[in-house]
């Protein structure tokens, strides 16, 4: 637990300035970062909170700073998200703050404020360069998916009665910056084989992304050669020798364009190797993708399947060997809505379903990260993401003594989420193309905890707010908003 790096770790002052109608004016926010013992990433991390400061919203003014301690605590490093997450829990919060200051829903606010579509390619006062969003719509998608308008109709009615479990609604609109290095670039090696096999030798090394999965499906798709036939190889360093690597959600949208691009090298060998094989003109050959053969337009029994026209290569067989650099990075958008229920007597939060409000806590998101190559891969990198979100907004925290020896020594003592805290969530599908690289696609890595922390937290406070609560630090512990709503009560009574 302290021989790791840690992540996070900002303490944020944030101030938001705007008119009576829910027109947010300026922005700014000062962000103090423990670095740890040994600040390498730790130093540069608030750099990208202050990029990304003004989130989804059209903010004329928006400042930033930060300051960077050492401290004797373990280094903090990057977590899922870098710098990003910090950003977004930033500004959300602030646009809940200024909701309730200006007496509107916060649904309302942020769609005041959001960057409308027609303005993209688009730069914030912050520098960040966007290049596509829809924000507006995926908030839209969002609150209809969640049903709001019931939602905020039951909550009345819960502060109504008095009921002790209370209903809370969090709203978080955010974009994201992915491959923020693409023009390192990536490279990739195709081989097509003379027994009708590929290889791909890729520059960015999986761990648990389901790179060999992807990386198949573009060689069939383009070349028409099963997934079944594709080996994928990563790693080797003989067989590699140039490779960038995997961070910064950008290995479909550089390693994966890598590939796509050598595909079409090999593409347009073989066509020329084909057409020499069949005596024809190459305008006149096309790939079936279906059944993996060259053709003659117009004569289907003209043909020549991958194994000929690669034994024709000779040697190694079709090869391409090729690099691609993204031009900047890309921006991948959503909305977040999650609903909680608070114990308002002991504390407790809920975020999971259970018998007596069973259709009430429940998570809805749309993560906008371009068009999808592999569903199942997407799916899983936005249940691991809100997951880790959604836990750190609930629950995650390493704690020091005034001595700055470690509480949270060991998994007995640090609270890691399972699936019994958390609903089933429900993932609503959005996909705006990027022109930035040939797939259209943009980053799913981390989208899901820049979203879902914010949202989960102004959940929790929502659920509070008619206690005249405005504000609670994560984590949203029992005793931290039991606390919170005790001395309300206090406050009440003098």
């Amino acid at each position: 637990m302290v021989g790791m790096t840690h992540g996070r770790d900002q303490v944020q002052d944030i101030t938001i300035g705007g008119s009576r109608d829910g027109k947010i004016l300026a922005y700014r926010i000062d962000i103090a970062q423990d670095g740890g013992a040994y600040p390498r990433m730790g130093g540069f991390l608030p750099t990208l909170t202050s990029l990304m400061a003004a989130g989804v919203y059209d903010i004329p003014v928006v400042q930033t700073g930060f300051r960077v301690a050492v401290t004797n605590t373990t280094p903090i490093a990057a977590y899922r998200g870098a710098g990003r997450p910090e950003a977004t829990a930033a500004i959300e919060r602030a646009v809940d703050l200024f909701a309730a200051e200006v007496g509107m829903d916060p649904a309302e606010v942020r769609r005041r404020n959001v960057v409308a579509p027609e303005k993209f390619p688009f730069t914030t006062a912050s520098g960040a360069q966007y290049d596509t969003g829809r924000y507006a719509e995926a908030l839209e998608a969002a609150l209809e998916a969640a049903g709001y308008e019931q939602l905020r109709a039951d909550q009345a009615k819960r502060r109504e009665s008095g009921d002790p479990v209370q209903l809370g609604i969090g709203l978080a609109t955010y974009v994201e910056i992915t491959s923020g290095d693409a023009q390192a670039g990536e490279t990739a090696r195709l081989a097509v084989h003379d027994d009708r096999t590929a290889t791909v030798y890729t520059g960015s090394s999986a761990h648990g992304q389901g790179h060999h999965t992807a990386w198949a499906m573009i060689v069939e798709s383009e070349l028409g050669i099963a997934m079944s036939e594709v080996t994928v190889i990563h790693g080797d360093t003989d067989l590699i020798p140039v490779g960038v690597g995997t961070y910064a959600s950008r290995s479909l949208q550089l390693g994966g364009s890598a590939v796509h691009k050598a595909a079409g090298e090999v593409k347009d060998e073989a066509r020329r190797l084909a057409a020499g094989m069949l005596e024809a003109s190459e305008a006149d050959l096309e790939l079936d993708t279906g059944g993996g053969r060259w053709q003659v337009r117009g004569d289907p029994e003209a043909s020549l399947g991958w194994a000929q026209v690669a034994g024709q290569a000779g040697g190694d067989g079709l090869v391409a060997n090729v690099e691609f650099k993204g031009p900047q990075p890309t921006f991948p958008f959503g909305a977040h809505v999650a609903v909680v229920e608070v114990d308002v007597e002991t504390g407790k939060v809920r975020h999971v379903r259970h018998v007596r409000h069973v259709r009430h806590v429940r998570h809805v998101t749309v993560d906008d990260a371009g068009p999808v190559l592999n569903p199942v891969l997407a799916e899983g990198q936005r249940h691991g993401g809100i997951a880790q979100g959604a836990a750190q907004a609930l629950l995650e925290e390493v704690r020091y003594d005034g001595d700055g020896n470690p509480v949270t020594s060991n998994l007995a003592d640090y609270a890691a989420i399972t699936a019994t805290e958390l609903p089933s969530f429900e993932l609503v599908a959005m996909e705006t193309p990027t022109g930035l690289n040939p797939l259209g696609v943009k980053g799913i890595g981390e989208a899901g905890t820049i979203g879902a922390t914010p949202s989960v937290q102004n959940a929790v406070i929502d659920a509070v707010a008619h206690l005249r609560i405005r504000h609670i630090d994560m984590p949203l512990t029992p005793e931290r908003v039991w606390t919170a709503i005790d001395e309300a009560q206090k406050a009440g009574t003098q």
